[in-house]
């Protein structure tokens, strides 16, 4: 199993969903990047469920940073995170029946039945919290180099938020919402789309739109740790993410080269690109511009509805109502997840370039 991402600055996770607990470790961090304890925990509410779009599942995440941190700044040695888990009810789950599209099946077939199975066990979006603290204790030092990330549910249920606009006034509503839109009218409705899925006992996914801005030209390293190879790899670890599109994404399949090409000019002593349909990225490599994509999120596989599955202990066919306590859409907490995972993989393109002492201002 490949629990550790990441060149310079590296992430391992450890946990399972119903174990005593989950958490990150982080290496490769300069020494002296102030450690915002508030900012943690905010980017951990948000990630939280919030009403009845989100799972029942109530988790406090009172997380502790058990090494790496020392009078709220960075040693330089591996900082490693924990986060209890309080709110778990382990006989929701049938050990033997395979819960269709999640990694029941999958899971006992690389580690032969010994895998913790309870509440998705290693594979469970609970482990994202880690992933989410992790995020939040590198954004301070990527805020210090004038870089800031958002992302907003896109689409949800047939419904369309608007896009990003006014990126840095943008940006500050993002960082305040639960529930991530950019249009709080289309967020009402999307919300609205999401109960009825959740009264008719299924669930839905939804689209997810990441900019970030500040990001220089020149990072990136081809051909195979390019900037949209390295976000990709990460963004695509986050569960339930299926795919992954930047700029105009698919859409420039069909239009021609002189209207998908970004046309540049100088402002300020600087190179800009008129349009941004490469999504920032040319070559693989930053060019300045805001960095823009696109997360595709899958509905949440664990529904109460009846679906056709196996007994893998009979290997017979059989009929499955999942109980446990679930999301309906995952996508109102996902923001948070792409944030942090976002962050994390920005300061190891960054330290990558610059060596880690930069992310500390050295």
């Amino acid at each position: 199993m490949k629990n550790t991402i990441g060149n310079s600055v590296t992430v391992t996770l450890f946990g399972e969903s119903h174990g005593p607990c989950v958490g990150v470790v982080i290496d490769g961090l300069a020494p002296g990047i102030p450690v915002d304890r508030a900012l943690i925990e905010k980017m951990l509410s948000r990630r939280r469920p919030a009403g009845g779009v989100s799972t029942a599942r109530q988790e406090a995440d009172a997380f502790t940073i058990e090494s790496g941190v020392f009078d709220g700044y960075t040693t330089g040695t591996p900082v490693c995170i924990r986060i209890p888990n309080t709110d778990v009810r382990s006989g929701d789950y049938n050990r033997s029946l395979a819960r269709p599209s999640h990694a029941d099946y999958t899971a006992r077939q690389k580690y032969h039945g010994f895998e913790d199975y309870r509440g998705g066990g290693h594979f469970s979006g609970r482990l994202t919290a880690a992933l989410v603290a992790a995020g939040a204790l590198v954004m301070p030092a990527l805020k210090a180099k004038g870089i800031r990330i958002g992302t907003h549910i896109c689409r949800c249920g047939g419904i369309q938020d608007r896009g990003f606009c006014d990126l840095e006034k943008d940006l500050d509503s993002l960082e305040q919402l639960g529930f991530a839109v950019l249009d709080s009218d289309a967020g009402e409705k999307m919300a609205q789309a999401i109960l009825k899925a959740k009264a008719e006992g299924d669930s839905l996914g939804g689209v997810m739109e990441t900019v970030i801005t500040g990001l220089e030209a020149g990072l990136g390293e081809p051909w195979f740790d390019s900037a949209e190879s390295v976000l990709s790899h990460m963004l695509f670890s986050v569960p339930a993410v299926k795919g992954v599109e930047f700029g105009a994404g698919f859409a420039i399949a069909d239009m021609t080269g002189w209207s998908a090409n970004d046309a540049f000019y100088m402002e300020n002593g600087k190179v800009k690109t008129l349009t941004n349909r490469a999504g920032g990225i040319n070559g693989g490599i930053t060019n300045g511009m805001p960095v823009v994509f696109r997360c595709a999120v899958r509905p949440t596989p664990t529904i109460s509805k009846e679906q056709n599955t196996v007994d893998m202990d009979k290997l017979e066919n059989s009929v499955l109502a999942a109980k446990g306590r679930h999301d309906p859409c995952i996508a109102p907490r996902v923001a948070a997840v792409i944030d942090a995972v976002t962050a994390l993989t920005v300061c190891d393109l960054l330290a990558q370039r610059h060596g880690t002492d930069w992310l500390a201002g050295k």
